[in-house]
């Protein structure tokens, strides 16, 4: 499970599990809102006292699977909208959300598993293998969509990386253990 912001491109949160039960899908989204929250409650409380159709709350959007939407309700229920049961490519159909993000980093992953020859050993090794996807997407890999910055850079987390990002990311992560 992936979820990313439109704008910037940032994966937010992720979870490799084997099912997406009501349960896994509700501690996804728990990274979240560790993460966002105080952005989430801040918009909203800046608009409660508008109608509630003319809210511009932070929108999640997500395909029909069910325990997304009751996950959703539980941790971000009035403070956040959910436009649920959105199909790819539905802006072709005129309608304003879309997961294509979500659908193409899906893609880019599955791409790559295919190239992995022997499998990952464990699950452990797998989602290893994501974690360490979800910080070159963030830190490393620069974006076409985004005119060469990487998804921090868009949403301005200021870690300066330089040129060679990869090896001065290890270098900062190295100097923050010591």
């Amino acid at each position: 499970m992936n979820a990313i912001d439109n704008k910037t491109k940032f994966v937010l949160a992720h979870s490799f599990v084997d099912k997406r039960t009501k349960a896994k899908c509700i501690k996804f989204l728990k990274q979240i809102k560790d993460s966002c929250y105080p952005q989430i409650l801040e918009r909203y409380l800046s608009e409660k006292h508008k109608k509630k159709k003319d809210r511009l709350l932070f929108e999640f959007v997500c395909d029909k699977f069910a325990n997304y939407g009751s996950a959703f309700n539980k941790l971000f229920y009035r403070v956040a909208k959910l436009y649920f049961g959105v199909p790819i490519a539905c802006k072709k159909y005129g309608l304003k959300h879309n997961n294509n993000p979500i659908e193409r980093h899906n893609g880019k992953i599955e791409d790559r598993i295919k190239n992995i020859r022997g499998g990952f050993g464990s699950f452990d090794g797998a989602k290893h293998f994501m974690d360490l996807q979800r910080v070159l997407h963030n830190l490393v890999n620069p974006h076409q969509e985004l005119k060469g910055k990487t998804p921090a850079e868009k949403a301005e987390i200021k870690i300066d990386l330089k040129r060679n990002k990869l090896l001065n990311l290890i270098r900062f992560f190295a100097k923050l253990r010591r």
